[in-house]
């Protein structure tokens, strides 16, 4: 049998006033019923103080029960443009129960005319909401003890901590107010910051940089608060390219001390933390990835294995291959790692393996599933202002046609992947297709075909099917297939041509 266990703090404080001298002290949550009177008080004699506190205080954190009416009425007639007195609201409380232990409506006048000064409003708004904190942490410390004896089939202890600090982060971000009015002024200043520093980068990239020269012209780099899905059939590179990325941009801020690239969190939930590692190395060190794998590697590649990798132990490229994720607890763990070591982009491959917040999954509602992933990934970039790279999986509609080249009605599942992101891409290799469609022979296609070929060796194409700060076109790419590496296309390579319309 589960019993609760009630969480007491070393240092907490003890009532014994009124009780038997035998019986067991208890103890009292915080509190501060003077400066609950006091912002009362004030708040009937000054209606407008409610202006400079709204914002952050609510009823439900005051200590009395009474309060929580008293200021849920006030807040309700002032919000309908009438004025809160102890006057106007003796009617609502005549006959109210909780109003009636402390006093009954008299209560009212007494508040205000006790009141010393309305100038500490705020002062005594943050104590009120200050102490609810500290009632709120002791329950969540009490809820930590009971949840952590009791064994369920449906939760293990990973769950609880995630749990834990979840809560914790929303108390930590309950009172920050973020929100409200910008002046045009301070956006005008803030786009012409942006400007200037398009203008003096050598690249003219404002976001984090992607490391490939025509990426970041028509990106600009990866946008901070920006939710980009790079999505491809598989075989097409999604994952390399988006590790290029991940690296590229990681290195970019280890050599440049932070004034370019980013810090790099990647979710892998199909591959492995040291699969993804051996293709960074593969691409570093420029030992074909099959040959690592098969150990077909010379004496002399050993030293190139150690430069390789004494360049990688410097890079900001954090891994988390937890398979199966939910959507909050990669929301955890990338403030956990912002707030630990920095965070300035994320890269999650790939979204239809995230879950939802719910604990099972059923094909019923995957698409719903869908749309709280992507609608939370879209918070997730705006909360942390940081880009979100999510990879995502096309439907088998695109082999079935002729043109193999996907549009946004592939996108599997759910609209809501093209509707809640701000930049949507897809990878394409013609190559991939050509090499199994070869024609007979000694023919007129297949001819053709080998034209075709010749064509589209070696490249692979980021085509940007929506943007919602600049254009739409196709980006080609060079793709080694034995280095797993996409890098700037050579304008002298047989077949290059300039980016494309789409």
């Amino acid at each position: 049998m589960v019993q609760d266990f009630a969480f007491k703090a070393p240092d907490a404080d003890f009532v014994t006033d009124g009780l038997n001298e035998n019986m067991p002290n208890y103890r009292v949550l915080p509190n501060n019923e003077e400066a609950e009177h006091g912002l009362l008080g004030a708040l009937l004699i000054d209606n407008r103080g409610l202006e400079k506190i709204s914002d952050f205080l609510k009823p439900h954190h005051f200590f009395v029960p009474a309060h929580q009416r008293i200021f849920t009425a006030i807040t309700t007639l002032v919000e309908r443009g009438q004025t809160a007195s102890p006057v106007t609201l003796k009617n609502y409380f005549e006959k109210d129960a909780d109003l009636g232990e402390v006093g009954g409506a008299e209560y009212l006048a007494d508040l205000a005319a006790n009141v010393i000064s309305i100038v500490n409003i705020e002062d005594y708004a943050k104590t009120i909401f200050d102490l609810h904190i500290r009632r709120e942490l002791i329950s969540l410390g009490e809820s930590i003890v009971n949840q952590s004896y009791a064994h369920t089939l449906d939760a293990d202890s990973n769950d609880t901590i995630e749990e834990a600090e979840k809560k914790l982060y929303e108390l930590g971000e309950s009172g920050d107010v973020k929100g409200g009015f910008v002046t045009l002024r301070d956006s005008v200043l803030i786009a012409i910051e942006h400007a200037e520093k398009a203008y003096q980068s050598e690249g003219h990239v404002t976001g984090v940089t992607s490391g490939l020269v025509d990426v970041d012209k028509k990106l600009g780099g990866f946008q901070n608060s920006d939710l980009l899905i790079l999505a491809g059939r598989p075989s097409m590179g999604k994952t390399a390219l988006a590790v290029n990325w991940a690296f590229n941009a990681a290195n970019a801020y280890a050599k440049s001390g932070g004034k370019e690239g980013g810090r790099v969190a990647f979710f892998s939930l199909e591959m492995a933390s040291e699969q993804l590692a051996g293709r960074i190395l593969s691409e570093q060190s420029g030992i074909s990835g099959d040959a690592i794998r098969k150990g077909n590697i010379k004496q002399e590649d050993f030293r190139r294995f150690v430069e390789a990798s004494q360049r990688m132990s410097q890079v900001p490229l954090y891994i988390d291959d937890t398979p199966a994720l939910s959507i909050g607890a990669v929301r955890t763990r990338c403030r956990r790692l912002q707030r630990q070591h920095g965070l300035d982009m994320i890269v999650i491959d790939y979204l239809q393996l995230l879950r939802g917040n719910g604990s099972k999954r059923g094909q019923e509602n995957r698409v719903q599933e869908v749309s709280e992933i992507t609608q939370g990934l879209k918070a997730l970039a705006k909360e942390l202002s940081v880009p979100v790279i999510a990879l995502s999986q096309l439907s088998r509609q695109v082999e079935q046609r002729e043109d193999k080249r996907p549009q946004l009605s592939d996108l599997r599942e759910s609209g809501s992947i093209e509707q809640d992101a701000d930049v949507v891409m897809f990878v394409y290799r013609e190559e991939y297709y050509l090499s199994r469609s070869e024609p007979e022979p000694g023919t007129d296609k297949h001819m053709k075909w080998q034209e075709s070929m010749e064509r589209a060796h070696s490249i692979g194409e980021c085509i940007v099917a929506k943007q919602r700060h600049g254009p739409i076109g196709g980006v080609k790419m060079f793709f080694d297939p034995n280095l797993t590496r996409f890098s700037d296309l050579d304008p002298n390579h047989f077949g290059a041509f300039p980016e494309s319309d789409y």
